[in-house]
């Protein structure tokens, strides 16, 4: 790892973005892990459109959830009021995709409806909880040290 300071091209990778990087790491990772959990038990139950009802439903509940880390990451190096306008309008985009994605996926009947709604609600409650417990454990100082 080098000391070369971050730059817009560059991500931001400081101690303050410290807590949202480990919360992006384990969410993913729990996300993954509920992916598998609620795609074995939803085939278990509906069997093939269960799967895909589960998949799909990780991938919408986990990418709603993870993008706003994501970005707060992106922006970190921006003034505030950057920060704070990027951070909505992903949120509208992030609303319009999903309602979207729902209203084209309602004409389709490959997958489960139950398994769908029931994962992306469980992403939606298992990833936002993990992001929340990572930065509350993550200790970073609350001053960066004076550049030299």
């Amino acid at each position: 790892m080098t000391d070369t300071p971050a730059t817009p091209a560059q991500p931001a990778d400081s101690p303050h973005t410290a807590g949202l990087r480990k919360a992006v790491r384990f969410g993913a990772l729990a996300l993954a892990v509920l992916a598998v959990v609620s795609a074995a038990a939803w085939t278990a139950i509906d069997g093939t459109p269960g799967l895909w009802g589960a998949l799909m439903g990780a991938a919408v509940g986990g990418a709603f959830v993870l993008t706003t880390a994501i970005v707060v990451i992106a922006t970190a190096h921006s003034a505030p009021q950057t920060t704070a306008a990027v951070v909505l309008g992903t949120w509208l985009v992030k609303l319009l995709a999903a309602m979207g994605i729902v209203a084209v996926l309602s004409r389709y009947d490959f997958y489960s409806r139950p398994a769908f709604a029931v994962t992306v609600i469980a992403a939606l409650i298992v990833v936002l909880a993990v992001e929340t417990w990572a930065i509350l454990k993550t200790r970073a100082p609350y001053v960066e040290p004076a550049a030299a």
